[in-house]
């Protein structure tokens, strides 16, 4: 007995060590923990693994192959180098390390062996041990691991069959599963509730956020309306809007029925020379319009600006949903490739390819556009409304663009986060029909806010001393948007996010009216872990990885807006702001406007508005608008064309940063788009790694070509030209199409004889070429386009359209290019690092 007594005391004291080691096996515990060398999250399990593992590294990592061990749990697939230090169990966790991808990012997987590939899907069955592991994700990676010979065979095969079944295609109910298995354990929800916010930011969430905006802006004159705040007026706009002081909340409840959605024009942002950006959808025209309504939308419309409106269409030139979805559909099937079914592009029609895609065509037409509006809200003191039928996809790139181009804070990470959170959460873009996470839904998805990034990383490639976040950032962003957990991209508006954080539903009663209750057939569930926001990026990301979101740059000076009074210098602005009150212009396909049709109140001569007649619109005043947008051209870019640095703009920083838009000029976000193309290309061992792809061979001898003509055109550039210029042409039709691009202004003003000639310090050429299928070049794209027109003749009859002015024919003008390299005369575009 006094043995027994021993023996169940010893076993007692082992008890917790064995627990302890039963919940490290089955991947229970309070907290991140140790298993097998993997920082694992609170219940996360750990399926399979593989040992002697090589990971293939890309540009951006080094290039190469890393050593380390392969797992798969029930959230991701990670890989753990060998010589990585022992985690932190007591350090936060973190979703996704450095070298992981959830399971949810996975599109496909393929295994390469002896002279054969395979697609493997939960269904497949193997008849050889695989040499390699390619994983095709969603956010357009690539990623390849090389079994070791030493790795046993059983290994090999198990961890490939567990990444097949764990990896589920995205269906109704597979991404509820996925969130509770990265946030649905007991001690992550505790951790997630007690989070707190990034401070930094504006979350635009309460009226003490939208004062903060107003205050920054100095938009006097403007205040915050809580009529929304039930959403009642309109399901899919904010709680809160900015509207004018002198209207009313009670007159503003009648004008929400004259716009589709309710969706008003409302305030968005303060141009410091006093102009403001507004957003709105069409305007319904089968409703009576009384006379009381008409006053209200007039003053909603004009805001605090009283002579002048600018109404923005922006469906006439934008690309729709549907062409998005198309040019994006085909910008993958390029960039991705498919080494399962061998289907690949010619090299020499890669560039061709690339172009009928159209995606690079659509970022043009934005940032020409936000260009556009830009433009004028520089002239001061008018409104600009960017009008959309919906007012929920182009609104939203356009009216970030324009902020980005001319606010530095929206430039800065926070500011970019506030931009972001203000223009696209809070503005009901539909984020959960555009990603269709679910795939049920394919007629709505279109990824216009990753047009919209690659819209913004133009803008970072032609001025990156002018951005304190970096490619990194927009990188990170990029890839978040696929992984369906976090409460910024799983909603269509911030209705339905406070729907399902607070499990409510609405009721209308003709005594009470809308009221919330708890709604009992809510897809939402008290037990599903809380979403956090995509910017804590403490959750996703290592710290070594958020380092590289910013870099520094010089300080802005304040914001000094002009509150009251008009201290323009601008004859044109003048002119303008001195006509008749409540002149209202179209401005459409680059050329103004003034139909009769435009505000529907107004299109007929019977009803309120006939005593009115004398607030219509003059076409006398549609030449002084063309005149503002081409003296800003003409008074501020020849200095931005004729700097050495690139195009790093005027050097006020509250000037607009209007980006080159040739085809040469615009380039491919390679480290996005072709960051996996070389690994869909070819798979080599780490013998041949060091070796470069017959792409990149391809692509230095284009770049010593370019060299070799850079010095050739150097030596027979240096006689000085005999011609004169022919004056300027300032009455140049502003649509003008041409095969060759579009230049968003005019040339360079003609220098005199005895003016030196600038010629561009020599650039370094990358050494990092990470290519795609075709032939493209091996450095980042020229920031401007090099034309020189000698003795007023072109040999190829290339002509070349300004938007804000036109080039004279026999006018000598010398863009500089890296490596004094010359473009050839194309109108394809680049391939940009």
């Amino acid at each position: 007995m006094l043995t027994g007594s021993k023996t169940t005391f010893k076993v007692r004291q082992m008890l917790p060590d064995i627990k302890e080691r039963m919940l490290s096996q089955s991947g229970v515990n309070a907290r991140s923990r140790d298993v097998f060398g993997l920082r694992c999250l609170p219940g996360e399990c750990v399926l399979q693994r593989a040992v002697m593992v090589r990971k293939k590294l890309t540009a951006r990592e080094g290039r190469g192959w890393l050593s380390g061990t392969l797992f798969c749990t029930h959230f991701r697939v990670a890989f753990v180098p060998q010589d990585s230090p022992r985690p932190d169990d007591n350090a936060d966790p973190v979703l996704l390390g450095d070298h992981d991808v959830a399971l949810a990012s996975i599109e496909k997987v393929v295994v390469v062996g002896p002279n054969r590939t395979k697609l493997v899907t939960p269904n497949s069955s193997l008849k050889f041990t695989p040499e390699e592991l390619v994983l095709y994700c969603r956010d357009l990676r690539v990623i390849c691991f090389l079994f070791d010979r030493l790795t046993p065979d059983a290994q090999v095969l198990e961890i490939t069959y567990t990444i097949a079944k764990t990896y589920q295609p995205p269906k109704p109910g597979s991404v509820l599963s996925f969130q509770n298995a990265a946030l649905g354990s007991v001690e992550m929800k505790q951790f997630l509730s007690n989070r707190r916010r990034n401070a930094h930011m504006n979350w635009y969430e309460s009226v003490s956020d939208w004062e903060q905006e107003l205050e920054r802006c100095g938009a006097m004159g403007w205040r915050v309306s809580s009529v929304n705040d039930r959403f009642e007026m309109s399901t899919s706009l904010s709680r809160f809007i900015v509207v004018p002081h002198k209207v009313l909340d009670t007159e503003l409840k009648k004008s929400f029925a004259h716009f589709n959605e309710g969706r008003i024009p409302r305030w968005c942002w303060r141009h410091p020379r006093g102009s403001d950006l507004l957003r709105m959808a069409s305007f319904q025209n089968n409703i009576y319009h009384e006379k009381d309504d008409i006053r209200n939308l007039e003053m909603i419309l004009f805001g605090c600006q009283s002579s002048l409106c600018v109404v923005v269409e922006l469906a006439e030139e934008l690309p729709s949903p549907a062409d998005i979805q198309l040019a994006h559909s085909r910008l993958r099937a390029l960039c991705l490739g498919d080494i399962s079914t061998s289907v690949s592009v010619p090299d020499d029609k890669w560039l061709s390819t690339l172009e009928s895609t159209h995606w690079l065509d659509y970022t043009r037409s934005c940032l020409k556009k936000a260009s556009e509006v830009a433009c004028l809200l520089r002239g001061g003191h008018l409104t600009v409304a960017l009008q959309e039928a919906d007012d929920r996809d182009m609104s939203c790139v356009v009216s970030s663009l324009v902020q980005v181009m001319c606010d530095p804070h929206c430039r800065t990470q926070h500011g970019f986060q506030s931009l972001v959170q203000k223009e696209w959460v809070m503005a009901g873009h539909r984020f959960y029909s555009r990603v269709n996470y679910h795939r049920d839904n394919d007629k709505e998805e279109a990824p216009v806010f990753l047009l919209f990034l690659d819209c913004v990383w133009q803008l970072l490639s032609q001025y990156p001393s002018r951005f304190q976040l970096t490619d990194d950032f927009l990188l990170a962003l990029h890839d978040s948007i696929h992984l369906p957990l976090f409460s910024s991209f799983l909603a269509n508006c911030q209705r339905e996010r406070c729907k399902r954080s607070q499990n409510l539903g609405q009721s209308y009663t003709p005594v009470n009216g809308w009221r919330d209750m708890l709604h009992p057939d809510s897809s939402s569930d008290p037990s599903d872990p809380p979403l956090p926001p995509v910017w804590d990026w403490d959750l996703q990301y290592s710290k070594h990885r958020r380092d590289r979101f910013t870099q520094p740059v010089p300080p802005v000076p304040p914001l000094q807006p002009l509150l009251n009074g008009n201290l323009n210098t601008n004859p044109d602005t003048h002119r303008l702001t001195d006509t008749l009150p409540g002149s209202v212009f179209l401005l459409s396909r680059g050329t103004f406007s003034c139909p009769a049709n435009l505000l529907p109140w107004r299109s007929t001569s019977s009803g309120p508005y006939k005593k009115s007649h004398r607030r219509a619109a003059s076409s006398e005043n549609v030449p002084g608008l063309e005149r503002l947008l081409k003296a800003w051209a003409l008074t501020e870019f020849p200095q931005a064309l004729t700097s050495t640095s690139g195009p790093q703009g005027p050097l006020d920083p509250y000037e607009p940063l209007l980006p080159l838009l040739m085809g040469p000029c615009m380039g491919l976000w390679r480290e996005c788009y072709l960051r996996g193309a070389l690994h869909a290309q070819a798979f080599s061992h780490p013998i041949s790694a060091n070796h470069p792809h017959p792409v990149e061979r391809l692509a230095q001898e284009v770049q010593q070509l370019k060299d070799k003509l850079a010095q050739v055109s150097t030596g027979t550039d240096r006689s000085p030209s005999t011609k004169t210029a022919e004056p300027r042409r300032t009455d140049a039709n502003l649509n003008q199409n041409t095969n060759n691009g579009t230049f968003l202004f005019p040339a360079a003003r003609p220098q005199s004889k005895a003016a030196p000639r600038m010629t561009p310090p020599p650039t370094s050429t990358t050494t990092n070429h990470q290519t795609s299928r075709g032939p493209p070049p091996a450095s980042a794209p020229p920031s401007r386009p090099v034309r020189r027109d000698n003795g007023g003749s072109s040999s190829s009859g290339n002509k070349h359209t300004f938007l804000f002015g036109h080039s004279s024919v026999t006018e000598a003008r010398t863009y500089p290019a890296p490596n004094n390299a010359k473009l050839p005369k194309s109108n394809g575009p680049s391939l940009a690092s």
